[in-house]
């Protein structure tokens, strides 16, 4: 009898579920736009407001700007196709025929028109009651000439997950001298200008990113890093400014 009793304990003990940590919620918004974009501008606008009201360590606002508008005349300096390209892996993901702009994906998992104010507020606090599965940290940040240089630290699982790091401007001011927005002058926030992705077999490790050409000196700039799943869930992230 106590033979079985102990079978039963060590039974239970050895197959009980995995303990899954959580971490303060997160929200990352990727906003895909273009300044060649007519319709973009009240979306850039929106983005700013959001990254203005909420903390850094809540909301993490990104903007990717696509280059399929840049034959109308005017070409988006910020595009590049990989961003477009990234666009059409979240199109295939949402059973999308076609992408559009400007569209927001909340944490990889759903998407609107990146302009409704309605939504965004909606989702917003949908997204701020949810906890993190990963918290990302980022240590030992260090700028050259060419690169960046960082440590990062992930906790929780990681297994069949990615970490993308981000280079981003916080603000630029462009004058639109063609396209559908001539004449006017657009602000764009958070502007992703770089973007590399590490498949995660550790929890811990170094990388180094690039700085493009269009980075200036007098440049605001932030680093943003958060985790993937293979479907393109987020599920935890953080951001630092340089």
């Amino acid at each position: 009898m106590q033979k079985i009793l102990l079978t039963i304990i060590i039974s239970s003990f050895l197959f009980q579920p995995e303990k899954k940590e959580t971490f303060n919620p997160v929200v990352v918004l990727e906003l895909f736009t273009s300044q060649g974009c007519s319709s973009c501008p009240p979306a850039d606008n929106l983005l700013n407001e959001v990254k203005t009201k909420y903390s850094d360590d809540e909301v993490i606002a990104l903007s990717y700007h696509v280059d399929y508008w840049n034959y109308i005349g005017w070409r988006d300096p910020f595009s590049k196709k990989v961003f477009s390209d990234k666009q059409r892996k979240y199109g295939h993901k949402f059973n999308s025929s076609s992408i559009y702009t400007p569209q927001i994906v909340v944490n990889g998992k759903e998407h609107f028109v990146g302009s409704n104010k309605g939504i965004m507020k909606s989702k917003l606090n949908t997204y701020l009651s949810k906890s993190a599965v990963n918290m990302v940290e980022l240590s030992n940040i260090k700028k050259d000439n060419a690169a960046i240089s960082l440590n990062y630290k992930i906790e929780g699982v990681i297994n069949k997950k990615t970490l993308r790091v981000a280079l981003v401007i916080n603000e630029r001011i462009t004058s639109i001298k063609r396209g559908e927005n001539k004449n006017r002058t657009l602000k764009n926030s958070n502007i992703v200008v770089e973007e590399m992705f590490l498949n995660l077999d550790s929890k811990e490790g170094k990388l180094s990113l690039p700085i493009p050409d269009i980075v200036n000196q007098n440049d605001d700039l932030s680093i943003v890093a958060f985790v993937q799943t293979e479907n393109l869930d987020i599920t935890g992230g953080s951001q630092q400014k340089l």
